[in-house]
């Protein structure tokens, strides 16, 4: 992580920022510097939202300890104990305080990174600066101390916009480009200065493939097959083979899993196992393989019980989409 630090002069005129902004618990926009700003943003609101505001936001009804913290004013006010910062005074801040174990450990999950211990005061140090309006973080990722307005949220989303067709762009080399996607490739390699690599030989190719397709290297008949294979459809014949294979759905499930965190276990309090946990495992190793849509996934993820016309799988008497559900139990035990 990169610390900042202030000047003098610059320390002097938060101070005086920070007077004013007890006062009347807010904070003029110009006070804040853009640098203050990117800080924020990046270091401190993720590490608030990630570790606070599930006890001491505006999501829950009575905060703990009538303490909020996803605004400035909430820190300032503080709850039933007092303030929680006092800008530019970092060590007698009892936000600084609790997440040190003075007098007990904040959050109660566990004691923070020492990195973020050090962002915080740092934070604090520098007078506290919070941006009044709210800013996207640089990731893109909405600020979890607004108020969830789903229709605002498809408006700003790409991916609740509407499907547009664009042109493919004029290119300079005609003979490079075989679909039309690979005009928009060529128009940015242009634009770069750069060339397109030189194609690749068979043997390349088809390793290439196996990999990205099954996770495994070709066979030495599947290569000789390939490379002495002249007619024009060899290439999409090798990739229909390996989209019909078994071994793509065990490739690309284990993409979907990482993200889902399966596990056979529990991971903590002894670490028991999670009883026929590999249903859901091969559940999407089937799915993968049978090509099921996207948008179904997701709804047997989320409500694969309650589906009024289920995914039956009936050559092996099943219903697909509750066992959907069962990553709700890929979690830490407790």
């Amino acid at each position: 992580m990169i610390f900042r630090t202030c000047s003098l002069f610059t320390f002097l005129v938060l101070a005086s920022v920070a007077i004013a902004g007890g006062q009347s618990n807010s904070r003029p926009e110009g006070a804040i510097t853009t640098e203050q700003t990117e800080f924020f943003e990046v270091e401190i609101r993720p590490l608030l939202a990630d570790n606070c505001f599930q006890c001491h936001s505006s999501r829950i009804e009575t905060p703990f300890g009538g303490l909020r913290l996803d605004s400035r004013e909430g820190l300032l006010t503080g709850g039933d104990s007092g303030p929680a910062i006092v800008p530019g005074d970092p060590f007698n801040s009892s936000l600084v305080q609790r997440i040190q174990g003075r007098p007990v450990l904040m959050p109660p999950t566990g004691a923070l990174d020492p990195p973020a211990v050090a962002s915080l005061i740092e934070w604090v140090e520098m007078g506290a600066p919070w941006p009044e309006r709210l800013v996207e973080s640089v990731n893109g990722t909405p600020d979890p101390s607004e108020p969830f307005d789903l229709e605002k949220r498809r408006r700003a989303h790409w991916a609740w916009q509407p499907v547009e067709f664009s042109e493919p762009p004029a290119v300079r080399n005609d003979a490079w480009p075989r679909e039309a996607v690979d005009r928009f490739i060529f128009a940015a390699l242009e634009e770069a200065g750069l060339e397109p690599a030189s194609p690749a030989d068979r043997h390349t190719l088809i390793r290439r493939l196996s990999f990205d397709l099954l996770g495994l290297p070709p066979t030495l008949a599947e290569v000789a097959q390939f490379v002495s294979d002249t007619a024009q459809t060899a290439y999409a014949d090798v990739v229909d083979r390996y989209l019909s294979s078994p071994r793509f759905g065990e490739r690309w499930a284990r993409h979907w899993m990482d993200l889902f965190r399966y596990s056979e276990s529990h991971g903590s309090e002894g670490d028991p196992d999670i009883p026929f946990a590999w249903r859901y495992r091969d559940y999407l190793i089937r799915a993968f393989n049978s090509d099921v849509p996207y948008d179904q996934l997701i709804r047997e993820h989320l409500a694969g019980d309650l589906l009024p016309t289920p995914r039956l799988n009936l050559e092996d008497r099943l219903n697909e989409s509750i066992i959907g559900t069962a990553h709700f139990r890929l979690v830490e035990h407790g």
